[in-house]
């Protein structure tokens, strides 16, 4: 009798022993997430979200620690994607402008004026011309998930209101890595100057660049217009959705369920996520006004005029964002 219970109790630690075995190697699998903005500002905000959520639906066996500032690309945002891709990131909640010098496709939200409001964002991103730009980035190692939103992007400055190309004549504005946005605004007279957020705001304050151009959210959180920026025109020039995406590889040594819950995630941290900037967008251009900076709404007719002066920007750049998917993009705007 005493050895059977002796037995019987040397089978229950050996049990329990296989269990923590198994408890060990389902322990949690950290992943690194990337952002350019910290939980400040409502892109960083969707990356915490989707750690969150994760974290809860996966019951800690999967993680993800989010990196903001552009941290592990030393502040170079622009590198973000290529670092994804090669490994050194394994996940990102990205730019469409940051990472569209590796994937020319994403510079079809980059166009100038060509996404005239959020409805026409979400003909795009929840159509076939959306389906088609995570194709395009799934072809360059990348996994798209989930669609998110930076939003629209708006121009400001220390000199004076803007409400006409003239406007920007001579202006230095500070714009992000891309050619595409150093077209739209040479179009238009400005001198466009490329830097880093990092880089802009003591530019600002300097007086090095006279404006910069960023969503209302940016403008808001960031205070830029404690550094000089007292005038802000709301022309919704271009829209700069974000994506949630994972490395090729570590989505493959993922396991199916592992994967479900990523992308379910991200999904439903990039709807919070949309939804919550959108609903702010209001409270956000009051406090701008509330602290003195004069903000100017273009009519149909000079927002006509800046589409008309920076056409040949868009006539440029379509072709190398595909014709299929600029035919695609204009159907969806046009039924929305």
């Amino acid at each position: 009798m005493t050895l059977t219970r002796h037995l019987s109790r040397a089978g229950l630690g050996l049990t329990g022993a296989a269990l923590l075995t198994l408890a060990v190697s389902a322990q949690a699998r950290e992943l690194s997430v990337s952002t350019v903005l910290s939980d400040a500002f409502p892109w960083g905000q969707a990356a915490e979200k989707w750690a969150e959520l994760l974290e809860e639906r996966s019951d800690g066996e999967l993680t993800l620690r989010v990196y903001p500032n552009s941290q592990l690309v030393s502040g170079d945002q622009t590198r973000e994607f290529s670092a994804m891709r090669s490994g050194l990131i394994d996940a990102a909640v990205g730019s469409t402008i940051n990472w569209s010098p590796q994937v020319p496709e994403l510079n079809l939200f980059s166009l100038p004026f060509f996404i005239p409001d959020v409805a026409a964002v979400d003909a795009v991103t929840k159509g076939e011309a959306g389906e088609m730009v995570f194709e395009a980035i799934e072809s360059r190692g990348i996994v798209p998930l989930a669609w998110g939103e930076n939003g629209f992007r708006q121009v400001s400055n220390s000199s004076g209101p803007i409400s006409a190309p003239d406007d920007l004549d001579g202006l230095k504005i500070r714009v992000v890595g891309s050619p595409l946005f150093q077209d739209t605004f040479a179009a238009l007279g400005a001198d466009p100057t490329q830097m880093s957020w990092t880089d802009a705001q003591p530019a600002l304050t300097t007086g090095a660049v006279d404006g910069q151009e960023n969503p209302l959210s940016v403008f808001d959180a960031a205070r830029i217009d404690q550094v000089g920026q007292e005038y802000l025109t709301l022309w919704n020039y271009m829209n700069d959705p974000l994506i949630f995406a994972v490395n090729q590889q570590v989505w493959g040594s993922l396991s199916e369920e592992q994967q479900t819950w990523l992308r379910e995630t991200a999904e439903e941290a990039g709807a919070w996520e949309i939804s919550m900037t959108r609903e702010q967008e209001s409270e956000r251009l009051a406090a701008i006004e509330e602290r003195g900076v004069t903000v100017t709404e273009l009519s149909d007719d000079e927002y006509q005029a800046f589409r008309e002066a920076t056409q040949n920007v868009l006539e440029k750049w379509a072709p190398r964002i595909g014709e299929e998917l600029m035919e695609s993009a204009q159907s969806a705007i046009d039924a929305r």
